[in-house]
């Protein structure tokens, strides 16, 4: 088979080259490179919808505010590649109160000194809380400049961060990588600063609980320590635990002085505890002046500058204790305000807010209750001593003493029945001396045993035994105390003071210079007349006999006509052989 032949030349035709118009091809190069700008920048949209999930997630990753704060700064650095980050909380007063940072180590931040507090570029945020975007510090009209040792800083964005709709602080950002912040990160950062504000009222939340649950544990444990047989002093244990759960740096307790006129510190717990306890001042306009008077709960930023210092009170102890934040704390009790704790913290330190004084005053009032049943508690362990000694009392009254009057009745009847000058009869009636001397001293310590827990504690006897038992340590042995006579029909209300302090003076020069083994206290009243007699066994007057305080007692009983004797040796009828010295005090009654 024949192959086909060639074509002819004239059947071939000359194909022209395609070409496109230039203007279209430049607009499809267009489109294809802003499509690619575009998707880089869904690309790098996306990554930074990352990076602010993966910075929110860090934020809520824990509870405790200052890791919270923390991890706040952290994330809002890597979300926009910041160097530098902080984030100022503000005070009450104004200015910054905390400032957590990132990026300046801890020998760099030694150097520069004291942290911000809220001046210049900082402090335009703090007036103003919307966001800061500058592109050099240095070039804005409100920078002051930094301090010495300071890193240098260019770029810089600052955010509020609030919380409940209120400026809680402010995030600081400086010396981005890409030269300048762009609007994208200020919207990256705003974001995360509302994120921010909603994790620090929730680890707020959660640390208020924390601190309720303390104050309810230590509520508990002051109601059960107090009313527990063996137990620390309650102030003491009231005070303590209050400063170690208000973080405060110093805790008194302050209660009103007998006559109510002042304040005194009864305990204190912390700073300058021993420098303050015992120190009395008047009410006056004072902090806790204001909770003794108005029964409420007292907050301050500043004890001193908000009065707790006036009319000079504590004056010459703010050196040692700078008071700062502050709150009192009122003690009600079935009577009234019973007293009031004072708790601050010094000056700089952050300040107590209404939930630490709510908390603080709740524990206040459950400290009160305690205090009042445990009060109660001894009242009744009181009264029910009491009965037991009055019980004891009557039964050495209804037979003990009315056995010996029977039998020394019966001794000075067979004595009687003896002839005059028998040495029998001489000795049956000593016998009944020492009966009668028997029955006085079992009379006398049936008044003891009433002792200061007695109702009558205003009477001659009690007082007498309250002056002896406060000079018995002092002494080193318990003295004798013998009662005879009317001594509280007799003795009127005008002399009392005057004998309750002879004895009182008595016995103390016997506890300073005596020596004695022994001592006996003896009062004695008669229808014309009152005898206090305190007799020792000691080293007697001497060559340098005890003078001091004498003259007053002598002035004492010349003021009432009476007398006052202080003889070397035992009284006239005592033992020939023993030492010491007899002071006897007469006043007559007719």
């Amino acid at each position: 088979m024949d192959s086909d032949p060639p074509l002819a030349d004239e059947h071939w035709h000359a194909v022209p080259a395609l070409e496109f118009p230039s203007e279209p091809r430049l607009e499809l190069d267009e489109l294809l490179r802003q499509l690619v700008s575009r998707a880089e920048d869904v690309l790098a949209t996306q990554g930074r919808l990352r990076g602010l999930l993966a910075a929110n997630k860090t934020i809520n990753a824990d509870v405790a505010l200052p890791v919270v704060l923390r991890h706040i700064v952290e994330a809002a650095c890597r979300l926009v590649g910041a160097r530098y980050g902080a984030l100022g909380v503000l005070a009450p007063d104004g200015g910054l109160q905390e400032f957590i940072h990132v990026g300046v180590d801890a020998a760099t931040a030694a150097r520069i000194g004291a942290l911000p507090s809220g001046k210049g570029l900082l402090g335009a945020l703090i007036d103003d809380p919307r966001p800061i975007r500058v592109r050099a510090i240095t070039d804005d009209a409100r920078s002051i400049g930094f301090p010495p040792h300071h890193p240098p800083m260019s770029a810089f964005l600052g955010v509020a961060v609030l919380v409940r709709n209120e400026v809680f602080g402010n995030l600081y950002l400086a010396e981005a990588e890409r030269a300048e912040f762009t609007e994208d990160d200020e919207e990256l950062v705003t974001a995360l600063a509302a994120t921010a504000g909603v994790a620090i009222e929730n680890a707020r939340l959660f640390e208020q609980a924390q601190r309720r649950q303390r104050w309810l544990q230590a509520s508990m444990q002051i109601t059960r320590q107090l009313l527990s047989v063996q137990g620390e002093e309650p102030l003491r244990l009231i005070a303590d635990q209050v400063r170690q759960i208000s973080d405060a740096d110093i805790v008194t307790v302050v209660l009103p002085t007998p006559d109510r006129r002042q304040l005194m510190v009864e305990v204190a717990s912390g700073a300058g505890a021993d420098e303050l306890v015992g120190y009395s001042y008047a009410f006056g306009d004072t902090l806790t002046g204001r909770a003794f008077t108005d029964a409420c709960p007292v907050l301050v930023d500043d004890v001193v500058g908000d009065g707790q210092l006036d009319d000079g009170q504590f004056e010459q102890r703010t050196e040692v204790l700078p008071f700062g934040p502050g709150m009192v704390l009122p003690l009600l009790g079935t009577q009234g305000v019973r007293g009031a704790l004072f708790v601050a913290r010094l000056r700089g330190r952050k300040r107590f807010d209404d939930a630490d004084l709510e908390m603080a005053t709740s524990f206040a009032n459950h400290a009160a209750i305690a205090l009042e049943l445990a009060d109660a508690r001894i009242d009744q362990q009181r009264v029910m001593l009491l009965e037991d000694r009055d019980r004891i009392g009557r039964d050495l009254h209804d037979h003990a003493i009315q056995r010996l009057f029977a039998v020394g009745l019966t001794v000075q009847s067979v004595a009687g029945g003896l002839p005059d000058g028998d040495s029998r009869a001489e000795r049956l009636n000593r016998a009944v001396s020492g009966i009668n001397a028997t029955i006085e001293q079992i009379r006398t310590s049936i008044f003891q045993l009433r002792g200061p827990l007695g109702p009558q504690t205003g009477t001659v006897r009690a007082r007498l035994l309250a002056v002896v038992a406060d000079v018995n340590q002092l002494l080193g042995v318990e003295p004798r105390v013998r009662f005879s006579g009317p001594v509280e029909a007799v003795i009127p209300e005008t002399i009392v003071d005057d004998l309750i302090a002879v004895a009182r003076e008595a016995l103390t020069n016997v506890a300073r210079h005596a020596g004695a083994t022994s001592v006996d206290v003896a009062l004695a009243a008669t229808a014309n007349q009152v005898t206090i007699e305190v007799t020792d066994d000691g080293r007697g007057m001497g060559e340098a006999p005890r003078r001091s305080g004498l003259a007053n007692l002598l002035r004492r009983a010349e003021q009432h006509g009476g007398s006052l004797t202080v003889a070397a040796g035992p009284p006239p009828d005592g033992p020939s052989t023993r030492k010491g010295t007899h002071l006897r005090w007469t006043i007559p009654l007719t």
